[in-house]
């Protein structure tokens, strides 16, 4: 049953501004922001992190257990899109819409505090909960902040995390099983992930530089995207979608590329698009060395030299389990509120990798001789699990 899905309604804050308007500005500017220096998170360095930086939500009205970091940068974008969800609810009803969502953190920022607190004092502070850091927080949240009352749930399969939230939904939707579904996702910078990623000798202390001969490394970030998908027409088409599970390493991707190619090949597929169809792609470009030199092979074989790519992690830094949704977002934005028919650039020194094929990065201000109509939006995360979104101007 191949019925359209339709990203209705977008709500999102990042690195680069919160809302729509906010972001797209900083996304087309004529020079890269969104990142900021940070010396907090790894003690004895300066890292550039893509942190957001406007005032968050308390969430003090909430019980301690949905409290956090997580959840209140769900909050803000909950409020993006609150009209259109309590709309769908008084349509169809509460219990025909559901939440699903995707996060690699969840509340465990909130956690380390707590446990810094006990190593020092000998007991946990007050208004800690240990329920914060569960990965089904984040669901429970915004099923109790919306008033939706369907089935909720939170998926946790790394970068890919919220990509697969919007498959998900999808499905829920051609299933008939609810005619709403809020999806999307987030995660928060903590000290954990940071020093995480630093032992694995993954970040960069300066902006990253995707494909770049000099790539050293990502640049980690935060911050919420949420949807609101129905089979009502809307401004953008989820057309199709392509996943996989290679497993091939616990952190490595496979070097020839096999799931992700696959995962390319099942969303053009889906989508029913051949490669000269797609006018952009949103790639996963997280400047490592092995995923820059998998991503460009399995683009290559998959759409050719000749398509437009750009990896939009130098402005938001890597937001792991929330990137999917979040650079869902930025294509949304792309599709549907891009008047001067612009492609994200491709922040980078220009110096290619000679390894790598070679891809038609986007350079500053870049526009289309059309409005752009049709993207793609990779994803690939540790553990070879891998996602591509097929979004269409609706």
């Amino acid at each position: 049953m191949n019925t359209p899905i339709y990203l209705n309604d977008l709500g999102l804050v990042c690195a680069l501004g919160e809302g729509r308007g906010a972001v797209a500005s900083a996304m087309f500017a004529d020079a890269p922001g969104g990142l900021s220096d940070n010396d907090r998170l790894l003690p004895g360095r300066t890292l550039a992190l893509g942190e957001v930086r406007t005032p968050l939500p308390t969430l003090e009205d909430l019980p301690v257990s949905l409290r956090g970091r997580n959840n209140a940068l769900l909050e803000v974008a909950l409020a993006q899109i609150a009209p259109a969800v309590s709309a769908a609810i008084a349509r169809h009803g509460a219990d025909r819409v559901a939440v699903v969502l995707g996060t690699s953190t969840s509340g465990i920022g909130e956690s380390e505090q707590a446990l810094r607190t006990h190593a020092e004092q000998g007991c946990w502070p007050e208004g800690f909960d240990y329920a914060q850091q569960e990965m089904g927080t984040a669901a429970q949240f915004v099923r109790q902040r919306s008033g939706a009352q369907g089935p909720a749930w939170t998926l946790s399969t790394a970068c890919s995390s919220s990509a697969k939230a919007l498959m998900s939904a999808a499905r829920m939707l051609r299933a008939g099983i609810v005619d709403a579904v809020i999806a999307g996702g987030a995660d928060s910078l903590c000290r954990f992930t940071v020093a995480g990623f630093n032992a694995l000798e993954s970040v960069s202390a300066v902006r990253c530089n995707p494909f770049s001969q000099h790539r050293a490394g990502i640049n980690i970030g935060e911050g919420a995207a949420l949807f609101l998908l129905t089979r009502e027409p809307g401004p953008v088409c989820l057309a199709g979608w392509g996943e996989s599970a290679d497993a091939h390493h616990m952190s490595a991707p496979d070097p020839q590329a096999l799931g992700a190619i696959d995962a390319l090949q099942q969303a053009l597929h889906r989508a029913g698009w051949s490669p000269a169809d797609v006018d952009y792609v949103n790639l996963h470009g997280t400047a490592t060395g092995h995923n820059d030199a998998m991503e460009s092979l399995a683009v290559a074989q998959v759409l050719g030299n000749d398509v437009p790519c750009s990896s939009t992690k130098p402005l938001t830094g890597h937001t792991l389990g929330a990137s999917g949704a979040i650079e869902a977002a930025l294509c949304w934005i792309v599709l549907a509120e891009n008047c001067r028919q612009q492609l994200p650039p491709h922040w980078w020194d220009g110096i290619a990798d000679p390894a790598l094929p070679p891809l038609p990065l986007v350079a500053p201000a870049t526009c289309l001789a059309q409005p752009p109509r049709r993207v793609l939006s990779n994803s690939f995360a540790f553990g070879g699990s891998n996602a591509v979104l097929a979004l269409e101007r609706g």
